[in-house]
């Protein structure tokens, strides 16, 4: 995980002064702000009894004994009022999936609200990821533990699993992951209370994605960072555009199936062109199911299995590109498009359609593409504030549910548009994000991811000015990430509109 902030003013063990920047240091010494219901006496609230995104009743089988259980939120209440037991707790945290900016913040407000509430308490960091749990491989109090996308899910892993938290003697787990990591999450939570083991299961949500989202967790932390790293990246490149004139330049952004991050970046920079990937999805999601079943050979036979319009943009596509199509699947079923240059086939595409142009006599210009894939720029960088904050009070809000001994939540901040001290505090279900989708062949259980929406009002907000976009240059170069002065706390464009603000 990236470098982050530790609220408590302790650089990492084992890493030298000399290893941080000015920067880094100056942040080091920053303190945190907290929501006012975190720093004073408080209850928890129990909402209506929660459902699911699809699916019911097969949710409701595969989770008996977390399905339907309602949301919470903390409430303020006076110095009288009822705290949870006094009492220590011995708690593992675990990084889970690709990296984001702001994940050790998340350890630093569950370690900070274990300090403060729970005297005696200890925090173990699995280190590696799930991979660390399984192999019971830990680091005691707050360190540098790195993350890993291993899976817990078979009977094997979930027994092995079961072995760690009981040798440790663990109240709760908190698991900071995406959509798949909080899948694993709410089944590790299931197996444990089934079992009727003490250990309760924490989720929190962290992916630069932005595809892990619903009313009460309105954003994942780490995508405001990488958001306006990518933007910073691209104005860039758009000032060198009005200096030369020169090159064509062809950007791919991370993201995988969802495209959050392209549709923000084109909102914070005004490209001539930005393609959202939620428009055309249909040849991939085939591909994927063919793939199942089917021996990809040179025969093309298995090619009858698209649909026709399907079949013609994969031929239509460089044999590069189709070539990388077709390669083996990520852990999670999904095409490996970090791996697919599209960039690259963008540039062949174009070029070979004014190349005919020209012999046709209807272009006379000069084309020369430049290609850049930004992916592992954005996930690391330092954390914004918003993402610093956010970071510190999912932190603690991942404390309190385990405190108050609850299970199979995921920690939700809310109220983001306001100050920090205004945000509200609570968990969510996390069989209520989900439905059961075909992966591997098989159906299974899973956090839906949310995607753009096409008929959203963020979408229609795009559309509307992208026509303009084409032809005249619009370019916007929001430069790097502020600390203060004007830009500093600004909201991404994407949460803006989802809390109701941009109009």
């Amino acid at each position: 995980m990236s470098f982050s902030i530790s609220a408590t003013g302790k650089a990492v063990p084992g890493r030298l002064v000399s290893d941080y920047s000015e920067v880094q240091g100056s942040r080091l010494n920053i303190p945190l702000p907290l929501p006012s219901v975190l720093k004073n006496s408080f209850e928890l609230v129990d909402g209506p009894p929660s459902s699911a995104v699809g699916n019911l009743e097969e949710i409701a089988e595969f989770f008996p004994k977390l399905f339907g259980q309602p949301s919470v939120t903390l409430k303020a209440v006076g110095a009288s009022g009822e705290a949870a037991e006094e009492r220590s707790l011995n708690i593992g945290v675990v990084l889970s999936g690709g990296q984001a900016a702001g994940g050790h913040n998340v350890i630093s407000g569950l370690f900070d609200y274990l300090q403060a509430r729970t005297r005696g308490s200890r925090l173990y960091g699995f280190r590696g990821g799930p991979a660390g749990i399984l192999k019971c491989n830990y680091v005691g109090g707050f360190d540098m533990i790195r993350s890993g996308r291993d899976k817990i899910e078979t009977p094997e892993q979930l027994k092995q699993a079961e072995e760690t938290v009981t040798k440790l003697d663990l109240d709760g787990l908190v698991i900071i992951g995406g959509d798949d990591s909080n899948t694993n999450a709410c089944l590790l939570a299931e197996n444990f209370r089934a079992k009727n083991m003490k250990t309760k299961v924490i989720g929190c949500p962290k992916t630069i994605d932005g595809d892990l989202k619903c009313k009460e967790v309105p954003t994942t932390f780490g995508f405001d960072t990488a958001c306006k790293i990518y933007s910073e990246l691209i104005g860039n490149v758009m000032t060198d555009c009005r200096s030369t004139g020169k090159y064509y330049h062809f950007i791919r952004l991370m993201g995988r199936a969802a495209s959050h991050i392209t549709m923000e970046c084109a909102l914070q920079t005004h490209p001539n062109l930005a393609i959202i990937g939620e428009e055309a999805q249909q040849l991939i999601a085939e591909l994927n199911e063919i793939l199942l079943h089917e021996v990809i050979d040179a025969s093309g036979v298995w090619k009858k299995k698209l649909q026709s319009h399907s079949r013609e943009v994969f031929d239509l596509l460089p044999y590069a590109i189709r070539k990388q199509l077709l390669l083996e699947r990520d852990p999670h079923g999904n095409v490996q498009l970090a791996k697919i240059e599209t960039e690259k086939m963008l540039i062949e595409m174009v070029g070979t359609e004014l190349e005919k142009r020209k012999q046709e006599g209807l272009f006379n210009g000069q084309f020369t593409g430049q290609s850049h894939f930004f992916g592992y720029e954005g996930r690391c960088g330092l954390p914004t504030i918003f993402d610093a904050n956010y970071c510190y009070a999912l932190g603690h809000a991942a404390g309190v549910l385990l405190h108050y001994g609850k299970t199979g939540l995921i920690s939700s901040v809310g109220n983001l548009g306001a100050p920090a001290e205004e945000w509200t505090v609570g968990g969510t279900p996390l069989t209520s994000l989900m439905v059961v989708e075909r992966r591997h062949g098989k159906f299974k259980p899973v956090i839906k991811k949310a995607m753009v929406e096409l008929d959203g009002a963020l979408f229609n907000k795009f559309v509307s000015l992208r026509d303009d976009w084409v032809l005249s240059n619009r370019y916007v170069n929001p430069g790097p990430i502020q600390f203060s002065g004007p830009t500093a706390e600004a909201l991404t464009h994407t949460l803006q509109m989802e809390l109701g603000i941009d109009a």
